[in-house]
């Protein structure tokens, strides 16, 4: 319904009516307030968290494909081959 319809379809209410709307307005802003958390924390950068780069130096990961490869062949045994 476009809102100037249900403006002037208000107005052409008597007064009784328009105060039973304006109740019902309020009572629907108060069933459908939007939660506030006020236990949020403070948003964080994902760069900026520790474990970023964190294998950075490590030249056993370079090829990270080779890597899991070999751990796998420790772990599991030679499966497959």
């Amino acid at each position: 319904m476009q809102e100037t319809g249900v403006l002037t379809n208000y107005y052409t209410l008597p007064p009784d009516a328009q105060q039973q709307v304006a109740d019902f307005i309020s009572f629907l802003q108060t069933r459908y307030k939007p939660v506030s958390n006020t236990h949020t924390k403070p948003k964080i950068k994902l760069a900026d968290e520790e474990f970023i780069g964190m294998w950075r130096d490590r030249k056993d990961m370079e090829d990270s494909t080779e890597w899991v490869r070999k751990i796998r062949k420790t772990e599991w045994g030679q499966l497959n081959e």
